[in-house]
């Protein structure tokens, strides 16, 4: 079985791993940077960082056959503030005639824009290859929970929730707009740009031009990746759109992937969001499939979750002796739970 978790300071070895397989954006391979995150997270969920809206919170997903961490996801309380602006682009479409050429032409243009009291967003999400498209879906878990999550802390998240999905890039990891417009103004490679706009938003808004750009001075190969999303996201896609996320004409200014955002109250996952009591006896039959979380309020690991069978009974849960024993949960404890479909 697995288990969804805050991280703790002692999964930097693991994330390393991670970061060392893959390299993305979600999970550079960077030790000060992953230190960085982990820190901001360990102080969030411990609610030591003062703004509910500065927090940040990772969730590791892990086997606990051997001790593996298998993939992360994240959530970003308040993506934009005064400090650090939320940067995207507005994607427009401005139509042009000549009477005299009798010739009408659409352009798609990108406006950059800036917000200061932005969404939550979720994001960060990651799955080890090797565990990937297996029974266990941890990348459902690992989108899943960060739904739970805000559904158990409405109060600490935005009433919108946006999620930023991967274009298409280059095999090396380049981005194909980074190298048409955003290379050329800053004169930085993609990941030097995203790595440098973890901590510091400021040359974004000093060196990228303020007036609108027309996509039609782009290669056409660089025109079609706008706004869409890669081959490995596709499948983050559907599921967003499944549980009430949609594209709202948007992209990231860096690598022209898009925005996907809903109402927080809209969005399935949340509206079906119960508390119940766990039960005393053990249930080890085919019933109701769940992602199911358990909290307490001191202690280095906050939070823990598991996907597994369950039977409910208005507001009483019976789990697989299993289940209990990882959620280190007794009979009487209250549970958040969301179903896993």
């Amino acid at each position: 079985m697995l288990v969804l978790r805050d991280v703790q300071k002692t999964d930097l070895p693991g994330l390393k791993r991670l970061a060392a397989v893959l390299n993305t954006v979600n999970l550079p391979n960077n030790e000060e940077t992953l230190e960085a995150i982990i820190d901001k997270s360990v102080k969030s969920f411990a609610g030591k960082v003062k703004d509910p809206f500065e927090r940040e919170y990772l969730f590791v997903l892990e086997d606990v056959r051997n001790s593996l961490i298998i993939g992360t996801s994240m959530i970003i309380a308040q993506h934009g503030t005064y400090d650090a602006p939320h940067i995207y682009y507005e994607v427009s479409e401005r139509e042009h005639y000549s009477a005299s050429l009798e010739r009408h032409l659409r352009h798609k243009v990108l406006s950059i824009a800036y917000n200061y009291e932005g969404p939550t967003e979720i994001g960060g999400l990651v799955v080890d290859p090797p565990y990937r498209a297996t029974p266990d879906k941890p990348g459902k878990q690992l989108s899943f929970v960060r739904f739970l999550f805000i559904s158990m802390h409405r109060r600490l998240f935005r009433p919108r929730v946006l999620a930023e999905l991967l274009p298409p890039l280059l095999p090396d990891g380049r981005s194909l707009l980074w190298e048409a417009c955003g290379k050329k103004f800053t004169g930085l490679t993609y990941l030097e740009a995203d790595r440098l706009s973890r901590q510091n938003k400021e040359f974004i808004k000093e060196l990228f031009p303020a007036s609108d750009i027309y996509a039609s001075l782009f290669p056409d190969r660089v025109q079609k990746v706008l706004g869409e999303v890669g081959p490995a996201t596709r499948g983050v896609q559907r599921m967003l759109e499944r549980v009430g996320f949609r594209y709202v004409e948007r992209i990231d200014p860096f690598d022209g992937g898009p925005h996907f955002e809903a109402d927080t109250a809209d969005i399935t996952l949340v509206r079906r969001y119960r508390t119940v009591k766990l039960a005393d006896e053990d249930f080890e039959l085919e019933g109701d499939d769940v992602l199911v979380a358990a909290e307490r309020e001191s202690g280095r690991n906050r939070f823990r979750s598991v996907r597994c069978q369950a039977r409910l009974d208005n507001t009483v849960i019976y789990l697989p002796a299993r289940a209990k024993e990882i959620l280190e949960v007794k009979a009487g404890a209250k549970l958040s739970i969301i179903p896993f479909e």
